[in-house]
């Protein structure tokens, strides 16, 4: 717009002179088209500032609508510290309201140490929701969540959670090296040791392939390694935190099938002895856990094991069929 304006002007404006229509000689004239011409940079960086302040206002207001956003789950500043997971987790007629939307409904569930459950039903009918209860993600609107008899509550938020490592359907990872995202909230983490969990977690080998090792940066959120090598990533960061209690939510759904049996394996590696809350999108990766619980609508509507949901002839065995057809 501004090489349009000055080529207006220098066209108009010498007609102007050239026909002494105007009190300006060429001289003039030229020291005119000169000045405006030093004026159309300034202009330009005026209106680039004025268009950044808008777009700064607009980020501010999102970010202060994420820093003010109200409390949903409070810290228990005085509560109890737990250091080891020695009983069972027990959901008792837990509901989960959000806003007005009831997600779940007068759960009752018990979950072993040493145990595996397996959550499973469509999508929407509250499998996320009902693991998220665990580490306190949102808090129960009726019922009571207790592990080793006391109501999750009563504990320090920072030590429950200590007791836990989740491993989600989308990996979280950092730009940073592969040592240093494995060893995630582990400071005192040897690099020895961070080479023992990559082995559990079947990563080892593609590790010590890369140019530097463990010293190679993986990019923003791990995008210079395939999805089976980031979901592998984040089951070496659980071995490495050796926690009691595991919650894994659909980590093999979004994998091809040589990635899915590489990050099976890895999985079945993690939850040796450990209790643990599987949340499941191909029912064959939890065939042998000690019970499958069905969920419709955010409630149980059935339960057992895999041999004894097939015999019922109900909504698992449904969901079964469905898959070996497609």
């Amino acid at each position: 717009m501004g090489i349009m304006l000055f080529c207006a002007i220098l066209g108009y404006g010498g007609y102007l002179v050239l026909n002494q229509r105007i009190a300006l000689d060429g001289a003039s004239f030229l020291g005119y088209l000169g000045l405006f011409y030093m004026i159309i940079n300034p202009a330009k960086t005026l209106s680039t500032s004025f268009s950044n302040m808008q777009k700064g206002t607009a980020a501010i207001g999102r970010i202060e609508e994420v820093l003010k956003a109200p409390v949903v789950v409070d810290e228990n500043i005085n509560g109890k510290q737990i250091d080891a997971f020695a009983g069972k987790i027990e959901f008792k007629n837990v509901g989960f309201k959000y806003e007005d939307v009831e997600i779940l409904k007068n759960i009752n569930l018990t979950v072993e140490k040493g145990k595996t459950v397996a959550l499973v039903g469509s999508s929407g009918a509250g499998k996320s929701t009902l693991a998220d209860l665990v580490p306190r993600f949102h808090d129960v609107s009726s019922g009571e969540l207790l592990i080793d008899g006391i109501n999750i509550k009563d504990y320090s938020l920072h030590s429950l959670r200590n007791l836990l490592s989740i491993v989600t359907q989308e990996p979280i990872l950092f730009n940073d090296t592969i040592a240093n995202n494995i060893a995630l909230g582990m400071r005192d983490a040897k690099l020895s040791e961070i080479e023992d969990a990559a082995k559990i977690a079947n990563a080892h080998n593609f590790i010590i392939q890369k140019e530097d090792g463990y010293q190679s940066n993986i990019g923003d959120r791990g995008s210079k390694l395939s999805g089976g090598e980031r979901q592998r990533l984040t089951i070496a960061r659980a071995v490495l935190k050796n926690p009691p209690i595991l919650i894994l939510d659909e980590a093999t759904s979004s994998l091809d099938t040589e990635s899915e049996r590489l990050v099976q394996d890895a999985i079945n590696n993690l939850m040796s002895n450990r209790t643990s809350i599987v949340i499941a999108h191909r029912l064959s990766t939890i065939r042998h856990a000690d019970e499958i619980v069905v969920l419709q609508n955010g409630e149980i509507v059935e339960r057992g094991t895999h041999d004894s949901l097939i015999a019922q002839n109900g909504f698992y065995k449904k969901l079964v069929d469905m898959q070996e057809v497609r």
